[in-house]
């Protein structure tokens, strides 16, 4: 029976992803398997004897003067976390210091079933940009030398095509590209010798010869690992221009990422992937690549420009001002290829700040700290520039001092959650209505991509079914499509009601409709369960994912004290039998008579950091249609 679902599963995969895709994978596969791969990329690598060039650095980013009057007091900042990593810590995934030794970056070995993510972000070097900033600031050799010593320690560790950090071309071109940016900023330091050149250069060679033999696999995924694999090859060929396979690399890197931009970012500027993370990470890899071309003196096609344009505008539609944060949607891996800001990795600012420069220039905010991640790739100049105007989300909705956002998305390719008509809701800067984030990909169960599921996001589910049917930890099938039925605008323009409704459930006889409206101090969300049919009788319950705070259960209302104050969630249904509350945190029940989900009540801004947070189930059943509405209520 295994072996019959697994060629069903397979056939429906088939029909749902495309046949193309599918061969581009079968085609990696088959030279992976037959021995081909391990063949093209030999573990000696092929520059080890080759004599390669001087490095050419690529950034020239704004003067000490400028960047020091700009972070004004964030510059003591900057040197403590570069004196962390002088210690050995680092922040993975811009959380809190972890030690890197015993070093992940001399792990030539995966122990079964760990997960690799914390291993490859060390190996990615993003961390190291502290050194190179905190150098360029200050001049002080220490950062430079801590800089040189870890990479020497990783090229001795870590021989080419060998080990987890060579096993993924992604992860190859990023330690590339972070390498990069940090030599631009060191090359005058005294530890950078003519020695420590030779052993980068050579390395950053056998870095490039690493990506080509695997493009059909990032051709086959369709998303960041083609983008990032190009410009890995762009920033190798920039870094060595003498090199013999340097026009190779720069042929083979432009051709997929202006590939991977025209087929990834939909018109409306939506990324392929979902996921405000991944669509911060285009943006981060975009800037990077106005900046290769114009170092090179060339610049990149309009119409790669006007792509990816849309996708900075999309992202900057969901930007809550007060607090730089952005909806947490989709896949959050933690991925943040140029930490170069001293503001949190939760702060959005700073990428869309170098976006709206470099692909529109354009000053999507006024002047602030957001500014130092463009100042550091030189994007920045001293005249003023223009503050672009802020295009309206599809759907995000504006109220009294809040504002929320809808989900109802149109899938062309296969999603990262199952999250239809999820909706967060957003109030002075506060994320009253969360999305759960992602947490960890790989763990013992139930934590393998746990957090992916209808269930933990703000939306119905029924019968405690998924919207998509999973068909492995990162692959959804029989997708559901949501389409706009009703929209209405006040005098002002801005959008204070939706109606949208997802076929998800169609398998089960029914369709959810929900409607959202801005309504004095508060929002009213109503969510319909119709009958494809004749009356049926369903199980429907509703998520509200709150922030961790006090909190009190007065019949059907649920008050949660905010730091401005008690906010309220009132619900409602149109059902006679009697809705039943029950509320999770950090996994645990805390009021009602449900059953244990070790999944509920947490919330994960980051990858591998979840912290507790308030599960709302509102449980009913009986025969639809019926209605189930939310009232949320804000202080005055």
């Amino acid at each position: 029976m295994p072996v019959l679902k697994n060629l069903v599963t397979t056939i429906r995969a088939l029909r749902q992803l495309g046949l193309s895709r599918l061969l581009q994978y079968a085609g990696y596969q088959a030279r992976l398997r037959s021995g081909w791969l391990r063949w093209v990329t030999p573990s000696s690598g092929r520059n080890k004897a080759e004599n390669i060039a001087q490095l050419q650095p690529i950034v020239k980013p704004a003067n000490k003067k400028v960047l020091n009057k700009l972070l004004g007091r964030r510059t003591k900042q900057l040197y403590a976390e570069a004196e962390e990593i002088l210690r050995g810590q680092v922040r993975l995934f811009g959380a809190t210091p972890r030690q890197l030794n015993p070093s992940p970056l001399r792990l030539n070995r995966m122990p079964d079933g760990a997960d690799i993510k914390p291993v490859w972000e060390a190996g990615r070097f993003g961390w190291a940009t502290l050194l190179a900033r905190a150098y360029w600031l200050s001049r002080k050799e220490r950062y430079a030398e801590c800089f040189w010593t870890r990479v020497e320690e990783f090229i001795r560790t870590n021989p080419p095509n060998l080990g987890p950090q060579w096993s993924s071309a992604q992860e190859v071109a990023l330690r590339l590209i972070a390498w990069a940016f940090c030599y631009s900023l060191l090359t005058t330091a005294p530890s950078s010798t003519p020695a420590r050149t030779t052993l980068l250069a050579r390395s950053i060679a056998q870095h490039a010869e690493r990506i080509p033999p695997t493009l059909g696999y990032a051709r086959a995924q369709n998303n960041n690992h083609l983008l990032s694999e190009g410009l890995g090859l762009c920033t190798a060929a920039a870094l060595l221009p003498q090199h013999a396979q340097a026009q190779k690399w720069k042929r083979l890197g432009w051709a997929a990422f202006i590939d991977g931009v025209e087929h990834q970012v939909h018109e409306d500027g939506v990324y392929t992937q979902h996921s405000s993370n991944y669509q911060r990470l285009l943006l981060q890899l975009g800037a990077w690549a106005v900046v290769l071309a114009q170092a090179a003196g060339e610049s990149l096609p309009r119409k790669t420009l006007t792509k990816l344009g849309k996708a900075a505008n999309w992202l900057l539609s969901l930007l809550d001002e007060a607090s730089g944060a952005v909806p947490n949607l989709g896949p959050n891996d933690g991925a943040y290829a140029l930490p170069l800001s001293v503001l949190s990795f939760s702060d959005y600012r700073p990428a869309l700040q170098a976006a709206g420069l470099a692909f529109l220039s354009e000053s999507f905010l006024p002047r602030g700290a957001w500014d130092e991640f463009p100042h550091w790739l030189g994007l920045s100049i001293n005249k003023e520039r223009p503050q672009a105007r802020r295009r309206a989300a599809r759907l995000r909705l504006d109220g009294r001092d809040s504002w929320a956002y809808l989900r109802a998305a149109r899938f062309q390719e296969r999603p990262g959650h199952a999250d239809q008509l999820h909706l967060d809701l957003w109030w002075r800067g506060l994320n009253l209505a969360q999305d759960a984030g992602s947490f960890v990909y790989t763990a013992t169960a139930p934590w393998d991509n746990a957090l992916a599921g209808t269930k933990v996001h703000n939306t119905l589910i029924l019968n405690e079914r998924d919207q998509m049917t999973r068909a492995g930890r990162f692959l959804w099938l029989d997708l559901a499509q949501a389409k706009v039925t009703a929209t209405r605008a006040d005098k002002s323009g801005r959008l204070i009601f939706a109606a949208v409704q997802h076929n998800g459930y169609e398998k089960l006889g029914f369709i959810h409709q929900r409607e959202v409206q801005a309504e004095g101090r508060g929002w009213v969300v109503a969510d319909h369960v119709q009958p494809k049919a004749d009356q049926q009788q369903v199980q429907a319950r509703l998520h509200w994912l709150l922030p961790d705070w006090e909190w009190r259960l007065e019949g059907q209302v649920l008050r949660v004290r905010s730091p401005r104050g008690w906010v309220k969630l009132g619900i409602a249904s149109s059902l006679t039998e009697g809705m039943r509350f029950s509320i999770f945190r950090a996994g645990k029940l805390i009021h009602g008579k449900a059953g244990a989900d070790p999944v509920l009540g947490w919330v994960s801004a980051t990858y591998g950091v979840k912290t507790p947070a308030l599960s709302l189930n509102v449980d009913v059943s009986g025969f639809a249609p019926f209605t189930i509405t939310s009232i949320w209520t804000l202080p005055k």
